[in-house]
């Protein structure tokens, strides 16, 4: 067995970021951009007001106190999407909308609340600076300002940036494809009938999930039954696929045949067997494709818990590497055991458990029975405490967790 470390090395070693594609400005949002973006203008392109009041000379104002206001005419109106008819003159306010250009001559502008309007003049009960509640010009970005970088992963603001500069489509890197197989005689899918000996095929769907979490396009390759040739065929409708991942049958039982089967299409098994619990039988494969980089090819347990646990350890990373991005892990924390956290197993444990706000930091505790069959035991878990072989974490130490919960 090799350790965790060892094995995501020889994976991410030979998974490359994929190219691009162009999208739409809406489909573009949590996909990692891969040009960099430059602003063609200035924004704002003019000086603009930042309220609705009136737009006016600072000078004009400077002797103003209250009982003594400045009085200006009132000359001119300018809407938000319009110009100025004219500059202002000395002695002269515009009344004007948030958003709007400021007319030539103007260098300030008074919110309407704080003025009064009297037979069509304005009374201005204090001095204004000049530039109050202006946006100058080019405030935002100058012309040819680097606004957005590759690499870069796209978030809400970054799509109204992108609107603000006129960039559609985008250029982002390519979703990955995803193909998903599940194999076992023993599988029933949904609407059939659940006989004797057989149970529900739950493995493809949390895979696709997570395959959709991850941000890829999951490609489903149905259920393989036992046998070298329908699992041969099934891995064979996978091959235009960017990666694939089947579960069950990559053990070394008289029907497991995977690992033949990957041998039969030409696939190099680069790692089998994890030093980790659950989940120690996991292969890694790669077939070298003409024009493209090579297909990468997992093959996990078939426990639903030890397929969820790999594939966040191992499939989740080389997605989002195919993906351009740069983060590939989730986020640890370390947390206080509130209950002994015992790992009795030889290999390291990741092992499913809750997280309870304590303080300034989280209480765990293990969800229960840790048998990689019990699929509650990741409905229920915040996160994977990693334990050491044959040590338990006394409650008031400290453990490290691999954080699952959005929010968290």
């Amino acid at each position: 067995m090799i350790s965790v470390e060892e094995a995501l090395d020889r994976i991410l070693s030979r998974v490359a970021v994929l190219g691009d594609e162009r999208v739409s400005l809406i489909e573009s949002l949590h996909r990692v951009l891969a040009e960099d973006v430059e602003s063609p203008r200035d924004m704002p392109p003019w000086p603009a007001s930042s309220m609705d009041g009136y737009a006016l000379r600072s000078a004009d104002t400077a002797a103003a106190v209250p009982g003594a206001p400045a009085r200006l005419r009132l000359a001119g109106r300018v809407p938000a999407g319009a110009m100025a008819e004219r500059a202002l003159q000395p002695g002269e306010a515009f009344r004007i909308f948030t958003g709007a250009p400021l007319p030539e001559g103007a260098d300030a502008v008074i919110p309407q609340e704080d003025v009064t309007e009297e037979a069509g003049a304005l009374l201005v009960p204090r001095g204004v600076g000049d530039g109050d509640f202006v946006r100058p010009r080019g405030e935002d970005m100058k012309r040819g300002d680097r606004v957005l970088e590759r690499g870069r992963v796209l978030s809400a603001a970054d799509i109204g940036m992108l609107a603000t500069v006129g960039k559609s489509p985008v250029s982002v890197i390519r979703r990955p494809r995803v193909g998903i197989l599940s194999t076992g005689d023993e599988l029933v899918d949904l609407g059939g009938h659940i006989g004797p000996g057989q149970i529900p095929n739950s493995n493809s769907y949390s895979l696709i999930a997570q395959v959709i979490e991850a941000g890829a396009e999951p490609v489903s390759l149905g259920i393989a039954r036992d046998r070298l040739e329908d699992i041969e065929a099934r891995l064979r409708w996978g091959l235009a696929c960017d990666l694939v991942m089947s579960s069950a049958g990559v053990s070394v039982g008289e029907h497991d045949f995977v690992k033949a089967a990957l041998a039969r299409l030409g696939a190099e098994q680069h790692l089998w067997l994890v030093d980790m619990r659950p989940g120690k039988p996991i292969a890694f494969s790669t077939i070298p494709q003409e024009g493209k980089g090579a297909l990468a090819l997992f093959a996990l347990p078939g426990n639903p818990v030890s397929a969820m646990v790999t594939f966040e350890l191992f499939v989740r990373p080389a997605i989002l590497r195919m993906a351009g991005h740069s983060r590939l892990h989730r986020p640890t924390l370390n947390a206080r055991a509130l209950a002994p956290i015992k790992n009795g197993d030889p290999r390291r444990g990741y092992l499913r458990v809750t997280l309870t706000p304590d303080g300034d930091s989280y209480g765990a505790r293990l969800t229960g029975t840790q048998s990689s069959g019990v699929l509650r035991s990741m409905v229920t878990a915040d996160g994977l405490a990693i334990v050491p072989g044959q040590t338990t974490i006394q409650p008031g130490q400290e453990v490290k967790v691999i954080v699952l919960r959005p929010g968290l």
